[in-house]
């Protein structure tokens, strides 16, 4: 039930009289009549009585007015709640992030420890994401701050390079390799090839398409854990970058593809939002720890 009715039926109530109260509540007196109308069809029977005299509550009505009050009151507090709510979450400064599953898996954590040294009191939200065009539909839509993605060909990012990504060559074990420091990208040609879902599918058709190579795609909705277990049962190959197979390359050979390739990873702002101080303090810390993980290719 709308308080906003209660509280013009008791203000009309108290003026008794539709011509008083619709002067001081904005309603004309044919849309008061009617909003009482209304309300008295929700609550299903008749709380006024109208003669000449103006209006009055009837019996019933009377029976209502303590539950009424309550009713108010109760509605005014939630209001007042809600409000002081909302103004202290718009008063907390929060960086809203997306990134691939892999950089929040190996980079995030410490980057995070870091920057909470700096700016204790904002709030990181953290969206862990398995696509490789997601972070960015998220920074377009407004959904995300900042991203770490790897580079595609979107106009509306200020991107900033941080890291080369090795490219490697997931095989079985008892894969027959001719050399065993570079596995030449030619030798994918007819291969089964576990292709990694996500749209992540596009770093490895950067490399390979140049080359006109053609394997027998599997795609499958898994992630890259599952498509490494199945490479090592040796229902395929696959081809994958650094941080996506770091810690996850027991019983296969990981072994860098020929000719070297990578996959450029990087973070990201709208180019059409100002960086706030804490967008630019949180770039100077992540700009920090790649210095450190990786010196000659930090920017």
């Amino acid at each position: 039930m709308d308080s906003k009715k209660i509280e013009i039926l008791m203000k009309t109530v108290e003026l008794g009289s539709f011509t008083r109260a619709s002067e001081v509540v904005g309603y004309t007196q044919s849309g008061l009549t009617h909003l009482m109308d209304s309300l008295e069809k929700e609550i299903g029977f008749n709380v006024l009585e109208r003669d000449h005299n103006g209006i009055k509550l009837t019996e019933k009505g009377r029976e209502l007015v303590p539950a009424m009050r309550e009713f108010l009151f109760a509605s005014d507090n939630l209001e007042k709640k809600i409000q002081e709510i909302s103004q202290n979450k718009s008063e907390e400064e929060v960086v809203r992030i997306a990134a691939y599953a892999s950089v929040a898996m190996h980079w995030v954590p410490e980057i995070f420890y870091r920057y909470k040294r700096i700016c204790p009191d904002v709030g990181v939200d953290l969206r862990m994401v398995d696509n490789a065009i997601e972070p960015f539909e998220l920074l377009n839509s407004g959904q995300a701050d900042l991203i770490f993605a790897s580079k595609q060909d979107i106009d509306y990012c200020n991107w900033t390079p941080l890291y080369n990504e090795t490219m490697y060559a997931i095989l079985p074990e008892d894969y027959p390799l001719k050399d065993h420091n570079v596995f030449p990208v030619t030798e994918f040609a007819g291969k089964e090839f576990l292709m990694p879902y996500g749209k992540f599918d596009l770093d490895v058709y950067k490399i390979l398409d140049p080359k006109e190579i053609k394997m027998n795609v599997k795609s499958f909705m898994v992630d890259d854990e599952t498509v490494i277990r199945m490479v090592e049962k040796g229902l395929g190959v696959t081809m994958m970058a650094e941080l996506m197979i770091k810690g996850r390359t027991k019983n296969v050979l990981a072994i860098p593809v020929s000719p070297y390739a990578t996959r450029e990873l990087g973070m990201a702002t709208h180019i059409k939002r100002k960086d706030t101080i804490i967008i630019l303090k949180l770039k100077k810390c992540i700009l920090q720890y790649i210095s450190e993980i990786n010196p000659q290719e930090a920017s």
